[in-house]
């Protein structure tokens, strides 16, 4: 045995993934699970950032997500004071707990749309107060400059999550960014890991633009098993 055997193959350097996503859209609470998941069979690391689809449709005639008093704006609300006070980590255990299943009644208990954000404050262990930030402009500042990184890696409106990847070892250079990929099952163990290979090699294609499937509806309790 050589003495380079002996010391084994170094592991490879991690790919930085910065993640901006709405903590209200179900599809990319699948999408963050499935990275999530990657991230165990990939070398991944994921930092979280905020975007909102409030402020996407901001200006629009129409208001494609049906949401006229503004209800959407209290969960990303929220989740920039987690991220302010708490950090990044802390906002991925937020949005985890706002899609648990808490044992709610009706609609949250069923897992159709998120949990109550003081209950999800709490199972995450975070202050409850912090629910506070919901109704309040004071972080509004601080999610509009997330969002606006967001958009400006791929235009006006690009939906979410929106998902930057920087080079192995080089944290501070992204390349590629895409919008996406938008799943309605979250693929498990190699799957996941074989849907983030296919994700990086078309993203990274120069002069690709987008690829879509046919649309279903987001089902959290499904995945699609490892084909391994």
């Amino acid at each position: 045995m050589t003495a380079e055997a002996s010391l084994g193959t170094p592991p490879p350097r991690a790919r930085t993934v910065d993640v901006w996503f709405d903590p209200a859209c179900a599809y990319t609470w699948l999408t963050s699970r499935w990275l999530r998941e990657a991230a165990r069979v990939r070398p991944l690391e994921l930092r979280w950032h905020l975007m909102s689809l409030s402020l996407l449709n901001e200006g629009r005639d129409d208001d494609p997500e049906g949401d006229p008093e503004g209800y959407l704006m209290v969960p990303v609300r929220i989740g920039t004071a987690v991220r302010h006070h708490h950090g990044q980590e802390a906002l991925a255990r937020f949005h985890a707990s706002l899609w648990a299943d808490l044992g709610a009644p009706g609609e949250q208990g069923s897992r159709k749309w998120i949990n109550d954000p003081a209950l999800a404050l709490a199972h995450a262990g975070l202050p409850e107060e912090l629910a506070a930030a919901g109704t309040s402009t004071a972080y509004d500042g601080e999610l509009r400059a997330s969002h606006a990184k967001a958009v400006g890696l791929l235009g006006p409106r690009p939906g979410t999550p929106v998902v930057a990847v920087g080079e192995p070892g080089e944290p501070h250079r992204p390349s590629p960014a895409f919008f996406g990929p938008v799943i309605s099952r979250v693929p498990k163990g190699e799957a996941a890991g074989l849907l983030w290979d296919g994700t990086l090699l078309v993203a990274g294609t120069p002069g690709f633009h987008a690829l879509k499937g046919r649309p279903a509806d987001p089902d959290p309790d499904v995945t699609e098993a490892d084909p391994a």
